[in-house]
């Protein structure tokens, strides 16, 4: 039998993020030896939770036949710790991934200088171009940016990348064959056609328990990288929980300062403040604790070329309905007929570049 069917038997026990999977392994490093000591009636490692212990007692290998098949046939590799391509970077977490599904280039997830680049999914001009600038000096320096395809900086870094026509790393906290926000898939589209990847712990069209998947896939973002940057965030945000995985990998974390009047800043300057992060002004702070040497990127702004046929579907519908007067969100749900989480990645897309302006009282005009 395929030794795969035995790591996808594990993950459907154990779930995501399971705590204890690092101390499973060291004990049973093969599942088909854990496998045949269940069926034999041996009694599980004490680690092993009552719930898990009883799902691998009643689902088999061989169960999950069809779901390795159905991968197969629609190109999504299935990694597992045996694996050379599974990322070196995650065997030795307590809670790594039993198994992983990779669309795009698997090749990306090893080998190379990893920086995971995460803030706010509302991100202010400032936060935005700092996310922008910082990603795409990273990536020319031949660093992979890691984060998480969602709405705000995420994008960002993603997009900086791309930019720079360099492999970019997404982690879901979705079914891997579902892109969050829908907005996105066109630059999920383009990170994996330059090489990058696109990583999930859910299987295809997972309908299992969706509290705490993101929060989960925060982790996964921390370990892969050897920094964590956080260019905006709040106090409390999932942001904060990557920077709490960061640290308890032990990887370095730095913040972009911001201003003390700015609430989207709270987060970072708390960070700085209390000393868990180090100060990010530019790209060479990173590069000098990665220990790379080469050019220090200039540290003026490049503003994106701005061309109308780049944009999401839903960013140009926007920009088509925005205009001279200004418009709330909700008025652009009204001309455009998209829903409104459509409406809000499509703004923060255009006043990203710089092509809708933001006006008080939450309203936006064409900028171009």
């Amino acid at each position: 039998m395929d030794r795969t069917l035995y790591w996808l038997w594990l993950a459907e026990a154990l779930g995501s993020a399971c705590r204890y999977t690092g101390e499973l392994l060291a004990e049973w490093p093969d599942p088909r030896d854990l496998d045949r000591a269940v069926r034999a009636g041996q009694p599980l490692p004490a680690c092993v939770s009552p719930k898990a212990a009883e799902k691998l007692r009643a689902v088999r290998p061989e169960h999950l036949r069809g779901l390795l098949d159905y991968c197969n046939g629609c190109g999504i590799a299935v990694l597992t710790p045996q694996d050379p391509q599974y990322p070196d970077r995650l065997r030795d977490l307590p809670d790594l991934p039993p198994v992983l599904y990779v669309t795009g280039d698997p090749a990306c997830l090893n080998g190379r200088r990893y920086v995971g680049m995460v803030g706010t999914r509302r991100p202010t001009r400032y936060g935005a171009n700092a996310c922008h600038d910082l990603s795409l000096a990273l990536a020319q320096q031949g660093v992979v940016i890691v984060s998480g395809l969602a709405d705000g900086l995420d994008g960002v870094g993603h997009r900086a990348a791309v930019e720079a026509g360099a492999p970019t790393v997404a982690f879901l906290g979705t079914a891997i064959n579902r892109t969050y926000p829908a907005a996105n898939k066109p630059l999920r589209a383009e990170l994996e056609r330059l090489g990058g990847a696109v990583v999930s712990e859910y299987p295809p069209d997972y309908t299992g328990k969706a509290t705490g998947t993101f929060l989960a896939r925060n982790r996964l973002i921390a370990g892969l990288s050897e920094a964590v940057c956080v260019a905006e965030a709040r106090a409390r945000s999932g942001t904060m929980n990557t920077v709490e995985h960061a640290e308890r990998y032990a990887r370095p974390v730095f913040a972009v300062p911001g201003s003390i009047y700015s609430a989207t800043s709270e987060g970072t300057n708390e960070l700085l403040r209390t000393h868990r992060a180090e100060p990010l002004c530019r790209a060479g702070d990173i590069l000098q604790a990665l220990g790379m040497t080469g050019r220090d990127p200039d540290p003026v702004r490049r503003t994106p070329a701005f061309r109308p046929q780049d944009l999401s579907p839903g960013a140009r519908a926007v920009l088509a309905a925005l205009g001279p007067a200004p418009q709330t969100a909700d008025e652009l749900v009204n001309a455009t007929g998209l829903p409104v989480q459509t409406v809000l990645a499509a703004l923060t897309e255009l006043e990203i570049l710089d092509a809708a302006a933001p006006q008080p009282g939450g309203r936006y005009t064409a900028a171009v």
